[in-house]
């Protein structure tokens, strides 16, 4: 692991990039040259979600071969995987939902990080616990751009990142909201690229992606 991260690190995971790639692998040997080619296309910041048995390992290449990077981890939905994320080298966390318990651990990790909510209760209830950033998920299915917009006039210490069901059609619908700080997706990443280690092809589209809110 790098001693001294070439990319600092914000308070908030909403100001680390405007789109976030959520990346799944299951090969660790596709951690490395998927990040490069990310951060080469301008997101620097890449969350790996913890849905399967590479998922550590990719954290843990990541952190130690691509300082330009800022690797997180997503999907942590326990207080051990909150640990072992920290010690793979994430920089930050992102949850689907929270409960006390993990948004406990969550804070004292010592890293940023975002708890998932999908309603309007539950934005009350991390507001009320200090927490101001959060992940809407999943966007799409929980009401979508339409829904955050509505939450912008009673709530606008609320910040979000959306994602589930974002992709390049409609991410733009979100990030011009005012309270959408970034998104978070997987079209960057399609699946048949990174089996056939098409770096360059994922980097033309993280490159498209990165300049998602100056398109219009």
């Amino acid at each position: 692991m790098t001693s001294q991260p070439a990319v600092s690190l914000p308070a908030s995971v909403l100001d680390l990039a405007p789109v976030i790639p959520v990346v799944v692998l299951d090969d660790v040997a596709d951690a490395v040259p998927l990040a490069r080619a990310l951060v080469a296309g301008g997101l620097p910041a890449i969350e790996v979600t913890l849905r399967t048995p590479a998922a550590l390992g990719a954290i843990r290449a990541i952190a130690g071969e691509v300082p330009e990077a800022v690797v997180g981890a997503g999907t942590v939905i326990t207080p051990e995987q909150v640990r072992e994320s920290v010690d793979a080298g994430s920089r930050f966390l992102v949850s689907p939902g929270w409960t006390d318990l993990l948004l406990d651990s969550m804070q004292a990790s010592g890293v940023p990080y975002l708890p998932g909510v999908s309603t309007t209760s539950e934005v009350v209830a991390l507001l009320e616990r200090g927490v101001q950033d959060m992940k809407f998920f999943p966007a799409q299915a929980a009401g979508g751009a339409p829904y955050l917009k509505s939450l912008a006039g009673p709530l606008p210490q609320a910040r979000f990142c959306p994602t589930g069901g974002v992709g390049a059609a409609n991410a733009l619908d979100y990030l011009q909201l005012p309270n959408v700080a970034c998104v978070g997706g997987t079209w960057m990443i399609p699946a048949d690229a990174v089996a056939g280690g098409d770096w360059g092809r994922i980097e033309t589209l993280a490159r498209e992606a990165s300049q998602l809110t100056t398109a219009g």
